[in-house]
């Protein structure tokens, strides 16, 4: 049954993409919304210009008292846990999130990805072998467009499907959010910022099981000894993946082919040899959403016609110009640990790494053995430069860079031809860029201008 909000008093905190489009939808729903936002009308301009005039705004600061006289707040994700917010919870008020709402009024059928690393490649890849069995679908929660716009839509109708994305930070508040078939693809150490231990992370990870019927379906990495620990008492059907050995059901690597057999079906089979799978961890995310999409209802035509067009995402070992003999990756969505060494496994020549950022409190100790094997050298930026390289000494040689274009020009000194230079951060943006797209925008306009000089030099 739908939330109730007509007459509710609703606050939004924060005024992002999703919580424009959940109070959109809750005014909408006939809900007294307001939005709260630290930032002023100047850095709120687009989103304000989306809103209708009954939403009530507070900008460039909160006021206390809408905390404690709303009967729902609906938080943005990644929203910390403000005075205003610890005060209204112990008062009783009812906190909750966009995706939690948004899945009240959702009525196709869902599936939700999560996972430390490899969620936005399984959901993009999933929605595209879901939309080719012709049926009205949605691509969108962390990954870019928040599913409160899937409302109302035809994939958000019955007969239709919603492929979502699903951070730890939207899990907090989910209750009732029950995907058909929920994916957890891995736990490595990311966000310890921001929880107690791995334990807490992981737990929270876990909770896109928590609603979910008998009927349902968990896809689980069985090669993941925290995944495997924290789904021990999950209520849905289990269904597991496997990189490391052949099972009876699921989905595994078999050479050179992906196979999936799904409960009382036949085996089949995909091959690895397509753009989208470059290395073993974007092998292991294919094989989750091929489990995914086949559950869902996709054909075996299908999915593998997904899977030949299918092309990797921006931002994620993506090869930006060859200059010197040398060549340019973009991997700058790798903002955790875990994420850069799933990328350096198995990487087919030597690396020099730019990486740094804000740290967000792992251990870069498997990212030093992760170069051990194949680094020639590491360029470090930005806060997190000074514990990076303590992992690093004695591993591979380090320099330092202040700005972006200093470290491309830096690696590029330090890279042999037929090297490959990474920007593979293990690190969050924020300490010197917008987001991690900012980040990539700027490397790519270094490397490009380092390319131009190179073919200025070689006529």
């Amino acid at each position: 049954m739908a939330m109730e909000l007509a007459g509710k008093r609703v606050l939004v905190v924060g005024l992002g993409r999703s919580g424009t489009a959940v109070a959109i939808l809750c005014a909408a729903r006939g809900g007294h919304v307001t939005v709260t936002d630290k930032r002023d009308a100047q850095a709120l301009g687009p989103a304000l210009a989306e809103l209708p005039r009954n939403i009530k705004l507070e900008i460039g600061g909160h006021k206390p008292e809408s905390f404690f006289k709303s009967d729902l707040i609906v938080l943005s994700p990644g929203v910390p846990e403000i005075p205003e917010l610890a005060a209204a919870r112990a008062a009783g008020v009812r906190i909750t999130g966009e995706m939690e709402v948004a899945s009240q009024f959702i009525e196709s059928t869902l599936i939700g990805i999560t996972g430390t690393n490899g969620k936005s490649t399984t959901t993009t890849l999933a929605g595209a072998m879901t939309r080719a069995s012709g049926r009205p679908t949605f691509v969108g929660g962390n990954l870019g467009d928040p599913l409160a716009l899937a409302v109302g839509t035809p994939a958000g109708s019955a007969g239709g499907a919603c492929v979502v994305e699903v951070s730890s930070f939207q899990l907090e508040t989910a209750v009732t959010f029950a995907p058909r078939v929920a994916v957890l693809l891995n736990i490595t150490p990311d966000h310890l910022d921001r929880y107690a231990d791995l334990d807490h992370y992981a737990a929270t990870k876990a909770r896109i099981f928590a609603a979910q019927r008998a009927s349902d379906f968990a896809v689980l990495n069985l090669d993941d000894p925290l995944v495997m620990r924290h789904t021990e008492g999950v209520r849905a059907r289990k269904l597991g993946f496997s990189m490391e050995r052949k099972l009876t059901e699921g989905g595994w690597l078999d050479g050179e082919e992906l196979v999936v057999r799904l409960p009382g079906a036949k085996t089949e089979s995909y091959p690895t040899a397509v753009p989208a799978l470059v290395g073993r961890h974007n092998q292991a995310n294919a094989l989750a959403a091929l489990l995914a999409s086949r559950l869902l209802g996709a054909t075996h035509a299908e999915c593998l016609r997904a899977l030949n067009e299918f092309q990797p995402l921006a931002h994620r070992m993506e090869l930006v110009a060859k200059a010197q003999g040398v060549l340019f990756y973009d991997d700058s969505k790798g903002t955790n640990v875990g994420a850069v060494v799933a990328a350096l496994d198995g990487f087919p020549r030597r690396v020099v790494l730019i990486a740094g950022g804000r740290d967000k409190g792992g251990d870069y100790g498997p990212l030093a053995q992760a170069m051990a094997r194949v680094g020639r050298a590491a360029v470090l930026i930005g806060e997190a430069a000074d514990k990076i390289e303590r992992s690093f000494r004695s591993i591979v040689p380090t320099r330092r860079a202040a700005t972006m274009e200093d470290a491309v020009n830096e690696a590029a000194h330090l890279a042999s031809p037929g090297d490959a230079v990474v920007l593979s951060p293990a690190c969050s943006s924020f300490d010197m860029f917008k987001d991690y797209a900012h980040r990539a925008q700027v490397f790519r306009a270094a490397v490009e201008r380092l390319a131009a000089a190179d073919v200025g030099a070689a006529g």
